[in-house]
């Protein structure tokens, strides 16, 4: 692998895009000192893991049954508000500051991964630039750069996927690093850390699953990655049970203050799927939309990935993880949101629309080029739907830093 892109070229334009993203939520933000226009990016669940940098968790036992931070706040995984109080205690930022540093080099490292593996796959720059125009014209693309934990959850989980498939000697424990933050920050990392394992699965294929002898040589290193990258989760859980005597206090107070009541056949629910189109003041429309338009999508691609391998003419087995990754992502958010209308469904579907866009970037590589006015009609309907989704995350962009909910 050459090193000049691994080094320069994906750093500079993860940079690039994530002071794009700033500078947008600056100029939209309302009137004031640039101080006042930048702090407008603390909103909401903000305010919960500022909390947490300034008292550490605190809880009753059981939590209490509303929503009050100044009793219960364990209701968020550690790594987000850990590493913000690292930047705050041990550099002197503000507590703001610290979660919105903490999120935008997060949003760096992110973008930085994604050209990292579209370097690896050789995808030509013009399908980068709209890949990555794909994933910023996502309405809520602008979390990446708030004070929320969607920036640490993501580069984790790809930072975690390029490293568990990379060469070298320190490639598996930089996985294992990237996988321990994955799942200290959500709790959708825990499953996410199955990735190495289902990507060994697959390219062993049968042989490998029949041959039970030589599980340990072709599995052993998948499954140690795998461990270590739950080990995330794992200290969190260890810490509540030894300082509160429930290692499930985290779902506890999910329950108790937010009505978070997992409903594990959602999915499979035809009640949960909503047809109406959104009204632009109703996040929670939006969400409910955006859960039955991630659901088709996700199955829609599944179908041709099983198409190809019936005609066997592509190489799948890369893009299973992805699959993999997103599909979990995507059934255990809805498992969540469920009991709440499907509230916030419309941010937690980002990280699959991001897999997502990746996966089909590297299908499109394998495809033979298509006829010039295919490539132009595919180009003039990304940059329609990229211009209307822009418009979207602006008027929500608009909203959220002036204290609205939005998703």
């Amino acid at each position: 692998m050459n090193p000049k892109p691994i080094l320069f070229r994906p750093w500079a334009l993860g940079l690039m895009i994530t002071l794009l993203q700033i500078v947008a939520a600056l100029i939209i933000a309302p009137e004031g000192p640039l101080s006042f226009r930048y702090d407008t990016l603390i909103q909401h669940d903000s305010y919960w893991f500022a909390n947490i940098v300034d008292r550490g968790y605190e809880t009753t036992v059981p939590p209490i049954s509303h929503k009050m931070m100044e009793v219960s706040n364990v209701a968020f995984f550690p790594a987000y508000p850990a590493i913000a109080a690292i930047l705050h205690y041990g550099a002197r930022l503000s507590i703001y500051n610290a979660l919105l540093v903490t999120a935008q080099a997060a949003a760096w490292a992110f973008w930085s991964y994604f050209f990292l593996f579209c370097e690896r796959w050789n995808i030509s720059p013009l399908s980068q630039f709209f890949g990555a125009l794909a994933i910023l014209a996502h309405p809520t693309a602008f979390f990446l750069i708030a004070g929320y934990s969607e920036s640490l959850f993501m580069m984790g989980l790809f930072g975690f996927m390029f490293w568990s498939t990379a060469e070298g000697k320190g490639a598996r424990a930089l996985a294992v690093l990237h996988g321990f933050l994955m799942s200290a920050t959500r709790i959708v990392g825990i499953p996410c850390a199955g990735y190495p394992v289902v990507q060994s699965v697959f390219q062993n294929r049968w042989r490998g699953l029949l041959d039970v002898r030589s599980w340990i040589r072709r599995y052993g290193p998948a499954v140690l990655v795998m461990v270590g990258a739950t080990l995330g989760a794992g200290v969190f859980f260890f810490y509540c049970l030894l300082r509160w005597g429930r290692w499930d206090i985290y779902m506890l107070t999910q329950q108790s203050g937010w009505a978070i009541i997992p409903d594990y056949v959602a999915v499979f629910k035809p009640s949960s799927y909503r047809w109406l189109i959104p009204a632009l003041n109703n996040p929670t429309e939006a969400s409910q939309m955006t859960m039955t338009l991630g659901g088709i999508l996700l199955l829609g691609l599944m179908l041709c990935e099983l198409l190809s391998i019936v005609r066997r003419k592509f190489a799948w087995t890369t893009r299973v993880g992805f699959y993999f990754c997103a599909a979990v992502i995507y059934y255990i958010s809805v498992s969540g949101v469920a009991s709440v209308e499907m509230e916030s469904m419309l941010r937690y579907e980002f990280c699959v629309h991001a897999l997502i866009v990746l996966a089909i970037l590297h299908f499109l590589h394998q495809l033979p080029a298509p006829r010039l006015w295919v490539r132009a009609s595919g180009m003039a309907a990304m940059a329609l739907l990229s211009a209307a989704g822009l418009s979207v995350q602006g008027w929500y962009v608009w909203n959220f830093t002036r204290g609205n909910w939005v998703a």
